[in-house]
């Protein structure tokens, strides 16, 4: 409905532009008009996105491939529209389809974000969610149901467990706290299970104890009953653009490629860097000297804040940020030991004390960090990488957490625009890891359009 709505206002506004409101326009070359060719393109690009699967349920609401299937469509349309009008040396107006592929691209993507939205809060009130029986070993199952409960914008609702091969007894799975609806191998019992939670889709995820000719007869059930089968291997943390499918002796094999920031990519994120970090310092350059200004009236104390951090390879360096905390904050640290709010290495207290009053209005907007430009352009920060930690943090790292030295540290990061304070320990540990193993250039500034919106909203710093 909305697509119609979206190619129909894209499609006349693009005749009107061009033609005006006389409907007796002919395309050059031909006898038909221009107003049937609106009505057949706008028709054709309605069913063209269908065609692309970009109303399949699996992909609305949540991961780029939304946007990508209706990108595909409409400019395989246009393309399609060239190609006809050389081959039968139709004469169609530059001007028009200028207007029509533009406009319903940008009208379309636009709505489509739109009802993101909107689905969105449904699925965060637990409503538009497709009922999802787990299907795998133990800790399997509740790995994948608790994180599917965490990505509610996702779409999937775990509503039931099923543990083939499991010892019986439990009746709950204690970490998730689903009801475990059976154990057994065979595929009637795991039918009647899906029967009794009347689940819309199957996740059957690592641990599972079924042959190979089970599972693929177990597919042929749920195609005939019409009810979704997912498969979910024991990867975490990995990006969409890591994974590729091979076929092999009607085998899926996933193969999962190994990032790396060497080469051209180093080059590209470093030019980035350079060019951004140096156009931000001049355009925020009277802001600064404005809060410089008013640190110097609030309270005593140099302006700048400096403190020794660890950045790429534990290579420490002096990190800018201005200074939002009284001049004898790092001597006054001891005293509140018993407040940490934080957990692991981190040290958190959400109403310190040392804050000054120009400093929490700085550490809200995150305006305290703007001299973190100067670390950028100099290079031992990057403008997106991981949050850069202490070197009494770094001590306490496990051998796992360190693989966040592999990078630059960054400026913003995932952490900043997941929650930044109000995160834990191991989710900040989590998404600063995802960053390292998945970075790509185009991650890069999804998280900087991101940051912007994080830092107005203002919530979750302190």
């Amino acid at each position: 409905m909305v697509d119609g709505f979206v190619v129909v206002w894209a499609v006349a506004g693009a005749y009107v532009v061009r033609f005006g409101l006389d409907p007796g326009v002919a395309v050059q070359g031909h006898e038909s008009t221009y107003v049937w060719l609106s009505v057949c393109l706008a028709v054709v690009w309605w069913f063209m996105l269908g065609a692309w699967n970009s109303r399949q349920s699996r992909v609305l609401g949540s991961g780029p491939d939304e946007y990508k299937r209706v990108a595909a469509a409409s400019l395989w349309l246009f393309g399609l529209v060239a190609i006809i009008s050389y081959v039968f040396r139709f004469d169609t107006a530059r001007g028009y389809v200028g207007v029509a592929l533009p406009v319903g691209l940008f009208g379309l993507l636009l709505a489509r974000w739109l009802l993101r939205q909107h689905l969105n809060l449904r699925r965060q009130g637990g409503k538009s969610m497709s009922r999802l029986l787990v299907l795998g070993g133990t800790s399997a199952v509740a790995h994948l149901a608790s994180t599917l409960v965490r990505a509610k914008h996702a779409g999937y609702l775990p509503i039931a467990a099923y543990t083939p091969g499991s010892p019986g007894g439990e009746v709950i799975e204690p970490v998730s706290g689903l009801p475990i609806l059976g154990h057994g191998p065979d595929i009637g019992s795991i039918l009647d299970a899906i029967d009794s939670c009347q689940a819309d889709a199957v996740a059957v995820s690592a641990g599972v104890q079924l042959h190979p000719q089970t599972l693929r007869h177990l597919g042929w059930e749920l195609a005939s009953r019409n009810v979704g089968l997912i498969m979910a291997p024991a990867l975490t943390d990995i990006a969409g653009p890591r994974i590729h499918t091979q076929q092999v002796a009607g085998l899926p094999l996933i193969h999962v490629t190994t990032p790396s920031l060497e080469g051209g990519q180093r080059v590209a994120k470093r030019l980035v860097d350079v060019v951004v970090s140096g156009i931000l310092a001049v355009l925020a350059a009277p802001l600064m000297a404005i809060v410089a200004i008013l640190i110097k009236f609030d309270s005593s104390g140099p302006v700048l804040f400096r403190q020794e951090r660890v950045g790429m390879e534990g290579t420490q360096f002096s990190m800018l940020k201005f200074r939002s905390m009284v001049a004898d904050a790092e001597e006054r640290l001891g005293e509140l030991g018993h407040r940490n709010e934080g957990s692991g290495v981190l040290f958190k207290v959400k109403n310190d004390p040392r804050i000054t009053r120009v400093g929490r209005v700085l550490r809200k907007y995150s305006l305290d960090e703007l001299p973190q430009l100067f670390n950028i352009f100099a290079g031992s920060m990057s403008l997106v990488g991981p949050r850069p930690p202490l070197p009494r943090e770094v001590e306490a790292y496990e051998s796992d957490v360190r693989r966040r030295l592999l990078v630059k540290p960054g400026l913003t990061g995932l952490w900043q625009v997941s929650g930044r304070s109000n995160l834990s320990w191991q989710d900040s540990v989590r998404l600063d890891l995802y960053y390292v193993e998945n970075w790509s250039l185009a991650g890069d500034i999804v998280i900087i359009l991101r940051t912007v919106r994080a830092v107005f909203r203002g919530t979750g710093a302190y």
